[in-house]
């Protein structure tokens, strides 16, 4: 965020701040606070980028992966979204899929597209929802 920048933004960030840790056992972790949040819209992608993030960092720093953590201040459902929401309440749930990342790469600079992969992945069709500004 580029606080010089506030006023040419939609909206201010709602990613404030993260901060990762390491346990005794080498695992790294990273905890999120955001100061708001769009639980169908924004959280899902929230969750899958901090999660990649998470594994990165632990690759290149040559630690086993922790726990992903997040708080969130303003955390809603907006009324319009009710409807997809509750459709994505009735659907079959999927196995996870597994995350693949590149052995070779050993600095956060190096990663490209081609070295991140979701292995068995499944998914329904997509929800159309208006996103909120």
């Amino acid at each position: 965020m580029n606080v010089g920048e506030l006023e040419l933004m939609a909206l201010p960030p709602c990613h404030v701040l993260s901060q990762f840790y390491v346990n005794k056992n080498k695992e790294l972790s990273c905890h999120m606070y955001q100061r708001s949040v769009d639980v169908f819209l924004g959280l899902p992608f929230n969750i899958a980028s901090y999660a990649l993030l998470t594994h990165m960092l632990a690759q290149v720093t040559r630690l086993k992966v922790g726990e992903l953590i997040i708080s969130t201040g303003d955390t809603h459902i907006y009324l319009d979204h009710v409807d997809q929401v509750k459709e994505q309440l009735t659907r079959e749930e999927y196995p996870l899929p597994k995350l693949w990342l590149n052995p070779v790469v050993d600095d956060m600079i190096l990663f490209s597209l081609d070295d991140c992969r979701l292995l068995d992945y499944k998914s329904h069709g997509s929800i159309k929802a208006k996103m909120a500004v």
